[in-house]
């Protein structure tokens, strides 16, 4: 017993070392597309959804596979919604970058009112993007649902 708590020990030390570690710009700029992405859905933007994806984006979900159509139809589908609200709260766990490729993961946390109901949803997710014209794009994103057991 007393190795699993060592062993806890130093891995709250080293996350929080990681999280403490200076951003460099790209890596900023990195996160700040993933950021967007999520904001787009809060705010049912289509236009801002687009701009921080590429054309061939593919989402993988649940067990689907959804792509630019598919995201763009369920913003479109949140606009006749008078009372939809999403909070996004995204704590990155580690970000790799080699040229013009980046991938992330990170916890992602939404939380969701629709018609008065409210949820919270909580994934586990690795986004993977590319520097197009020196903006990064999100091109790959898998998401897990963080199930704890």
């Amino acid at each position: 017993m007393k190795k699993v708590y060592s062993f806890l020990f130093v891995m709250s030390i080293i996350s929080i070392v990681q999280a403490q570690k200076k951003l460099t710009t790209d890596q900023g700029d990195v996160h700040k597309t993933v950021i967007n992405l999520f904001d787009a859905l809060s705010n049912r933007d289509s236009i801002m959804l687009k701009a921080n994806c590429t054309a061939d984006v593919l989402l993988f979900e649940n067990g689907q596979v959804w792509n630019l159509d598919t995201m763009m139809r369920i913003v479109i589908s949140l606009k006749k919604l008078d009372d939809y609200k999403r909070i996004n709260k995204i704590e990155f766990i580690h970000t790799e970058i080699h040229k013009d490729v980046a991938w992330v993961t990170y916890h992602n946390q939404a939380d969701i009112t629709v018609t008065g109901k409210h949820r919270v949803v909580k994934w586990v997710e690795t986004v993977i993007l590319i520097n197009e014209k020196n903006k990064w794009k999100i091109k790959i994103l898998h998401s897990t649902p963080d199930i704890i057991f």
